[in-house]
């Protein structure tokens, strides 16, 4: 065969589609998304598969969680170790899953976001519940194996789970181009609506969610927006909100407390340390002056997070801001995706229910089919040995007078007597008779002497009248739908006795959450900030009594209102807004807080060179001068924005911003070097431009020269500025055009 067969041409971009379609689907169908029929991904049903093949049951002992993780890697999924562990400690935590289908022991992590320990440190075995409801009748021929990866081993494609584990334990999957998420439920009422679905395949959502009342999540909680389940229920998608539950409790001296007993499902992990950060920011920013003290009691007894709240407290308005600011309201979105058929599909809650009925009806088909044919074996044998045993002189002659077993055997079956030597005539014309089968013949001669008691053949009698008993019942389950109905119906009775609990959530209809938000006083302080970056806002009588001080001390003094922001100036050419109420007001002699903490600005990558009240820049214009000489003036409402961060202005590359000021016409600007260049001209002649402009020229730099500061001053004012160690008189500089190149100080 000569090369050039062997090069496959096509097109690029086919190529990358089909291996993209390819990639994608693996994902979806064998990595992220649950089976219908046991709620499963496949990493999950490999993982319990393996326990129950390595024989770690519930009743026998735990074994460490790095045999089951290696076992599974190497048989079944050979992906990494990490993603085999985290879904097998998922399937132990009782605070993500309905009912856990692994007991764990050791440590498995909690609810506040703890990771669990190393696999070498952890141990598991299975559950009874998932012994007899996710893995009972595996030895009947109940589902299909297929071949593993290295087709070395036999794995299920589907384990025979006997409840609707999607709804059970929800669902959490993130695949190519979709997600699922599905909520828990309660095992009890889900069973009651497949009983309620299997009596009236006719039925209706809305009478599906009489039993069903809603998601039920191991966190408790209440669901708020009862009304629109029924929707959501009936598409596969939504969004259900979950609060947590709230309780108050009275202490001495009037005073009260709010307790977090009960968490959104959302909440579990690092929710809970961010809704004590919420918390904290609410009392810190004096959004709410009504709480004392937090503190989180939780253990493993359950969720216990204490706000204690001052005399006087508003506990309504309290509770309705937690709901709102906090994530102590949340919203759980649903789309319950699911592979069905092989192919990823959003399904109803009455689609997942017929889609496991489907699934059980299969189940108990194969079970009772697998069971009834090994009970007509059974009777076979039993009827060949009872027969047997009413002609058993005969048998014993024929074995005695036979050379092999093989000329035994032909005789039993097809009553071929060539090779056998009889003591009589009749008992050769007798033995010519017989026409036991295969399976019966095989027993006979394998029959034990001790089953020629009287005893043992009356027990043998009744033993096959029993078999009888079950072949009928079998092929009345297998011929009649109501029979394999009431089987299947039988089983779901006995897990919900035996497993059902009580529900944890709440479902009802509440309102929204409205709180009245205090006021802030408005009133006028000024912004501090010292040439470190730490600012803070004082009282203006606070400023007044300490004014020398204030302004030897700070790098910018602002006037404004403590409900306004203020305009942050970089020599990146950013503007940076930050809102008055985020820094601290108080004392003077406070430090303040880092201004990176409370902006977007970033004291490694630029400098601030200007600090404005945004009210005042409304009225105003502002001149823009960089260290390569150019210069605009822009309408302060050009900086009226919403966002924390813009672009004030266009730099040139290698160019940076050096001065904003507020100018008038009316003033003349002096452009000052670093080599001692000034240019005095009239602020009339620098143009207005929009922000995101260059500007024009200002001075005509020497090599090597750089713009150093602008000053102004009104015509007919004697103003002196410093430059070294000498004064420039400004008013003394002569008058020129703008875009000169300016008198050299002697």
């Amino acid at each position: 065969m000569d090369s050039e067969s062997q090069i496959i041409r096509t097109e690029y971009s086919d190529l990358m589609k089909k291996s993209y379609i390819d990639y994608a689907m693996s994902v979806i169908i064998a990595r992220a998304l649950p089976d219908v029929r046991d709620g499963l991904k496949p990493v999950q049903r490999r993982t319990l598969y393996d326990m129950y093949e390595l024989g770690i049951r519930y009743d026998r002992p735990y074994r460490k969680c790095a045999r089951i993780v290696g076992d599974t890697m190497g048989k079944y999924h050979p992906h990494g170790d990490s993603s085999i562990y985290e879904a097998l400690v998922v399937m132990a935590q009782d605070f993500k899953k309905g009912q856990v289908l692994v007991d764990g022991h050791g440590n498995f992590g909690s609810i506040e976001g703890d990771g669990a320990a190393a696999m070498r440190y952890t141990e598991a075995r299975l559950t009874k519940f998932t012994q007899e409801v996710c893995l009972a009748d595996l030895d009947k021929n109940v589902i299909d194996f297929g071949p593993n990866f290295d087709e070395t081993e036999k794995e299920p494609l589907v384990l025979p789970m006997r409840v609707p584990n999607l709804l059970v334990n929800g669902a959490e999957g993130i695949a190519v181009g979709m997600a699922t998420s599905i909520p828990t439920h309660n095992l009890g009422e889900v069973i009651d609506a497949v009983k309620a679905y299997m009596k009236n395949s006719a039925v209706s959502t809305r009478q599906l969610m009489k039993y069903i009342k809603g998601p039920d999540f191991p966190t408790g909680g209440i669901v708020v927006n009862k009304d629109d389940l029924l929707n959501i229920y009936e598409t596969g998608q939504g969004k259900i909100k979950i609060r947590g539950k709230v309780e108050v409790e009275e202490l001495k001296g009037g005073k009260k407390q709010l307790v977090i007993t009960e968490i959104p499902y959302t909440m579990i992990g690092a929710g809970i340390g961010k809704f004590l950060n919420d918390v904290a920011g609410l009392v810190e920013s004096k959004k709410t002056t009504d709480i004392a003290d937090i503190s989180n009691q939780s253990s493993k007894e359950g969720i216990r997070i204490v706000l204690e709240l001052k005399k006087g407290a508003d506990v309504e308005n309290l509770k309705n801001m937690l709901y709102k600011k906090t994530r102590l309201e949340d919203t759980f979105g649903v789309n319950m995706l699911a592979v069905a058929d092989g192919r990823p599909e959003t399904l109803r809650l009455k689609q997942i229910i017929e889609h496991h009925v489907d699934f059980q009806f299969e189940l108990a088909t194969r079970k009772y089919t697998t069971l009834l044919e090994k009970e007509r074996e059974k009777s076979e044998v039993q009827e060949g040995l009872i027969k047997a045993c009413d002609v058993i002189d005969l048998i014993i002659e024929i074995l005695r007078g036979s050379k092999s077993v093989k000329d035994a055997k032909a005789c039993l079956i097809n009553g071929i007597t060539d090779n056998i030597t009889f003591k009589s005539p009749r008992s050769k014309k007798m033995a010519a008779l017989l026409r036991f089968t295969e399976r019966q013949a095989t027993a006979i001669l394998e029959m034990r002497l001790y089953r020629l008691i009287g005893l043992e053949i009356e027990a043998l009698r009744r033993e096959h009248e029993e078999t009888l008993k079950r072949i009928a019942r079998y092929e009345d389950i297998l011929n009649n739908y109501d029979s394999m109905a009431g089987v299947i119906i039988e089983d779901l009775d006995r897990f919900k006795k035996e497993y059902a609990r009580k529900r944890r959530t709440a479902i009802e209809n509440a309102a929204e959450a409205v709180f009245e938000e205090k006021k802030i006083e408005e009133q006028e302080v000024v912004f501090l900030m010292d040439r470190f970056g730490y600012a803070k806002t004082v009282d203006v009588s606070v400023y007044e009594r300490n004014k020398e001080a204030a302004d030897s001390e700070s790098r910018y003094v602002v006037h404004c209102m403590n409900t306004g922001k203020l305009c942050v100036f970089t020599d990146a050419g950013r503007m940076h807004q930050v809102r008055v109420l985020d820094l601290p007001y108080g004392r003077f002699r406070e430090k303040g807080t880092p201004i990176d903490n409370v902006s977007n600005y970033s004291s490694s990558e630029e400098q601030i060179i200007a600090v404005y009240d945004a009210e005042q820049m409304r009225f105003a214009k502002l001149l823009f001068a960089t260290s390569q000489g150019m210069v605009k003036r822009v309408d302060g409402t050009e900086f009226q924005v919403s966002k924390r961060t813009i672009a004030a202005t266009k730099l040139q590359e290698g160019d940076s911003l050096t001065v904003v000021k507020v100018v008038n016409d009316s003033q003349n600007v002096v452009l000052q070097t670093k080599n001692g260049y000034f240019l005095r001209f009239h602020a009339s002649e620098v143009p207005e431009k929009k922000k995101a402009a260059v500007g024009v020229r200002g001075i005509r730099l020497q090599k090597k020269d750089e713009l150093e500061n602008v000053y102004f001053f009104e015509e007919g004012t004697e103003t002196k500025v410093p430059y070294g160690e000498k004064e420039v008189t400004l008013n003394r500089l002569k008058l020129a055009k703008r875009d000169g190149m300016g008198t050299k100080t002697r």
